[in-house]
């Protein structure tokens, strides 16, 4: 008996597996991934965006009020309107953002009135479309997209006096009605970040449906008769009879340029007779084909669920900010000058995350796509002086470094092509050797920095141990580009010498990276699991592997291979205490430290993500498969509470595709990749230039995650690290897999990613 239940539950199981590698990526993908979050403590902190890859605008049901951060929380009841965002982090918050919410049973139109009640149980949320049924006003909404236009289809019950809310936010707004044409038109000007110069969200609204009865919304907040108003907080209404099962479709597009221009970019809808089901098809179809730039097979559901999810994540942001004019032209507004210009530009990332895995996925599986954020890059730097290490979509004064440097040069020396690199790199020479109008542009600190090779602890410079590691990197990717572009040798020899300024703040009592004041004196007491002050949203332990360019080095200054796994070791065996009087109080991403079981390892904030990959370096790979393993399995689900702090524009998410495959970028700015172990049976790898490389491990399961032996293209293969050239070729790698560490494989010096202290050697 129990030898059939066991062979039934298998085959139930394998029939599981079997049906979600046949259902379409796109339907895999749970854009409520992350949702199920609060302030005080992150599970992912997203809201289930609706839209296209790296479209100008997503859409997502609103269920907090106008204005704040968490626009759509899992835990929420009420949903006030769908809203137009391009938010990329609830932190961040929005810019240009409006509404639309459909009412029934009279006039409605203050936030907590026109709210409805709602179930997940009722709720349908895709990457390409979403659907729920509003319980209060006894409707059902659909939604589907393309890059800066939606379509919205409303099923109303029998109603006398149902209705649309137009809420164009705070900070400024206009709405004008037309009836005759069944439109309305409109702007926000509302965003949190930055100094924005001439800023408006354009947007028109054509329904299918005359209005019976239209009101704009005064300044006093009373219903007036008057179809176009301009106040600091515009809205409108326009109502109308329906029957039961009625459908009234909205058009909208919206454009950061003109009115014109949004009447273009609603051309993407195809016009009035192109229907919704075609548009969701479409949209549907666009997501397929950047999903499947990555095929996994071999896994369980519940892994291939997670892997797509993330997958979706990783290709949202950046967004566009250019548009396309009536001449098919590439023009944008640029937030730097105000002015309507030539060429390409994106928005919404912060460089402090997504350098680390992001932007090197992109590199491996859609080089187009960065090429044009490069270009795009050029045009930041022409247009404002400086390139953006936060855009939102100018120059967020939000954390630190100058990471623009790894995102420049690695696209470079991972073999794009075709743009002004010449400009961009005297934009880095200009962004290393200055600070910026804003404390997160260029380099706070540079002086010193400069002068003593790190930015003391006690020149009332926060986080200035964090600036250090980091602009030490950020010197190496320079050296990278330098060296590539045949720079002058002493330019390059500059930059070879920043590159090693990490040494500087190297404890040897401690073994760890620690402040130093101006006069060379380590900065006391010392507390490494302190979080904040010298360091940002981390401490010593999280801080003292950002080496990312010279791991050798690093290992050297520790006291050799031994003990710096023996640091390594501690990260885990530690418990998770923490100080945290530099904040005042117990941030979210200490709280999701202390809450994972992992000790010291904080992988839902992003200084530490690569830090497991750094048993590779030192002989004891099957360390790095081991803990790669745990992450994954035990910090990601397809749920929405399945991130382990903030997802943070797509870079936690790239982590799990990068180590789901068996290799992550630990130095972005080098061309190699440092191995883990799959997670999935087979990989398969479909990047732009058609060249297939295939990941096959078919003895690969949850017991089998140590890596015994491996062949590349039909040949032994004992380096613990990849080639970014060698995976565009194509071809195959074959990974044996067993239930014990190999402890031979990978563990010869020759087999060791890259170090620069062993470059200059």
């Amino acid at each position: 008996m129990n030898k059939k239940i066991t062979l039934i539950l298998l085959f139930s199981f394998n029939l599981l597996v079997l049906e979600a590698q046949n259902i379409a990526k796109a339907d895999l993908v749970n854009t409520l991934m992350g949702t199920y979050s609060k302030p005080d403590l992150s599970n992912g902190n997203t809201y289930p965006a609706i839209g296209t890859p790296w479209g100008m605008n997503y859409w997502t049901p609103q269920t907090n009020k106008n204005g704040d951060g968490w626009q759509y929380m899992y835990s929420a009841e009420k949903i006030i309107g769908f809203k137009q965002t391009h938010q990329p982090s609830p932190w961040m918050n929005d810019y240009g953002q409006f509404s639309i919410m459909p009412v029934t049973g009279g006039m409605k139109w203050k936030e907590a009135d026109r709210g409805s009640w709602f179930s997940h149980k009722a709720e349908e949320a895709r990457p390409y479309y979403y659907k729920v049924y509003l319980a209060d006003a006894d409707l059902t909404t659909e939604l589907t997209t393309t890059e800066r236009a939606a379509h919205f289809r409303f099923s109303f019950p029998q109603s006398d006096s149902s209705s649309f809310v137009i809420d164009a936010f705070d900070k400024g707004s206009y709405i004008k009605i037309i009836p005759e044409q069944k439109k309305i038109i409109g702007y926000s000007t509302r965003y949190r970040r930055g100094k924005l110069i001439n800023f408006k969200n354009y947007f028109v609204i054509y329904f299918d449906k005359a209005f019976a009865f239209t009101k704009t919304i005064s300044e006093t907040n009373s219903a007036i008769d008057s179809l176009e108003i301009t106040n600091s907080h515009a809205l409108a209404v326009v109502g109308f009879k329906t029957q039961k099962g009625e459908l009234v479709h909205a058009r909208v597009a919206s454009s950061f340029i003109s009115f014109e221009q949004a009447e273009q970019n609603l051309k993407e809808l195809g016009g009035a007779n192109k229907s919704f089901e075609t548009l969701k098809t479409e949209a549907k179809n666009k997501w397929e084909k950047v999903l499947n730039a990555v095929q996994v097979e071999g896994g369980t559901d519940e892994q291939l669920r997670t892997f797509y999810s993330c997958m979706y994540r990783a290709v949202m942001f950046p967004n566009k900010l250019y548009e396309i004019d009536a001449s098919n032209k590439i023009v944008h507004y640029s937030p730097y000058n105000g002015n309507i210009l030539p060429g390409y530009m994106y928005g919404g990332t912060g460089f402090w995350d997504t350098f680390r895995a992001l932007y090197p996925l992109l590199n491996v599986l859609f080089p187009s796509i960065n090429k044009e954020m490069q270009e795009g890059l050029i045009n930041d730097y022409k247009e404002g002086g400086w390139l953006p290490e936060w855009s939102s979509p100018g120059y967020a004064d939000i954390m630190i470094g100058n990471n623009s440097a790894s995102v420049v040069s690695e696209a470079y020396i991972k073999g794009l092509r075709g743009y002004d690199i010449e400009t961009l790199y005297q934009a880095l020479l200009h962004g290393a050797n200055n600070e910026g109008p804003v404390s997160a542009v260029g380099r706070k600190g540079v002086a010193y920095y400069n002068k003593l090779g790190y930015v003391p602890y006690d020149v009332k410079i926060n986080e200035n141990a964090a600036r250090t590691l980091e602009y030490a990197y950020d010197d190496f990717s320079i050296y990278q580009l330098a060296k590539a572009l045949n720079k002058p040798k002493e330019e390059i020899e500059l930059f070879a010498k920043r590159c090693l300024n990490y040494r500087n703040l190297f404890d040897p009592e401690t073994k760890l990276m620690r402040g130093k004041n101006e006069d060379g004196k380590f900065q006391s007491p010392f507390n490494p699991v302190k979080w904040g002050d010298a360091f940002t949203e981390g401490n010593s332990w999280h801080y003292s592997w950002s080496v990312f360019h010279d791991v050798q080095g690093l290992i050297d200054l520790m006291g050799g291979k031994e003990m710096f796994c023996k640091m390594l070791d501690s990260v885990f065996s530690m418990p998770p205490t923490f100080d945290d009087t530099y904040y005042g109080g117990t941030i979210h991403e200490i709280r999701e430290m202390q809450i994972a079981g992992m000790g010291q390892y904080a992988h839902g904030n992003q200084p530490i993500q690569h830090m497991i990959y750094l048993y590779n370096y030192a002989g004891q790979s099957w360390k790095t498969q081991y803990w790669a393993r745990e992450v994954m399995n035990r910090m990601y689900k397809p749920t929405p509470d399945g991130y382990c702090g903030d997802e943070d524009n797509g870079q936690t998410s790239a982590w799990y595709i990068f180590s789901a495959m068996g290799f992550y970028p630990v130095c972005p700015s080098s061309d190699q990749y440092v191995m883990g172990a799959p997670l999935f049976k087979k990989i398969t790898l479909n990047p732009e230039n058609g060249k297939k490389f295939i990941i096959e491990a078919p003895q690969n399961s949850e017991r089998n995650k140590y890596v015994q032996s491996v062949t590349r293209n039909g040949l032994a293969y004992t380096k613990n690290w990849l080639g970014h050239f060698d995976i565009l070729k194509g071809g195959s790698l074959k990974i044996n897999m067993g239930s014990l560490p190999g402890k031979t494989w990978g563990a010869s010096a020759a087999d060791v990613p890259y170090s620069f202290s062993q470059e200059k050697k």
